[in-house]
């Protein structure tokens, strides 16, 4: 069982950056590949980012790849996205995923509550 607890959306400008956390609690957090998957309003919710289990390898979707870097530190059970250049389009609630199949893009068995971020042009 893994909880997962997102922090640092908010609003910025397009053109501005902001990086989003995901705390985890559980012992297994470090044997999870751990992921991104992001909602905007009328739409699905889609993959944006996933990083494997030791953090050697990382994914992105397409609209991410160059813009965002997702990373870990499993000695404090953490999981970052840097986000920059951020447009309007990049505006929803990001979720933080435990379990992800990175090969796939599937999520996993665990989500964080949401943190929303706003992007204004």
């Amino acid at each position: 069982q893994v909880q997962l607890v997102e922090s640092g959306g908010g609003s910025v400008q397009a053109g501005g950056s902001l990086r989003l956390s995901c705390a985890a609690s559980g012992r297994t957090f470090s044997s999870y590949a751990m992921g991104w998957f992001r909602q905007a309003p009328g739409k699905e919710r889609e993959f944006v980012a996933a990083i494997s289990w030791y953090g050697g390898r990382t994914y992105y979707a397409d609209s991410a790849k160059g813009r965002f870097t997702i990373s870990r530190d499993n000695t404090k059970n953490t999981v970052n996205l840097q986000m920059s250049s951020l447009t309007p389009e990049d505006t929803a609630v990001y979720y933080c995923n435990a379990g992800v199949a990175t090969s796939g893009r599937s999520p996993g068995p665990y989500w964080g509550q949401g943190t929303q971020v706003t992007v204004s042009s």
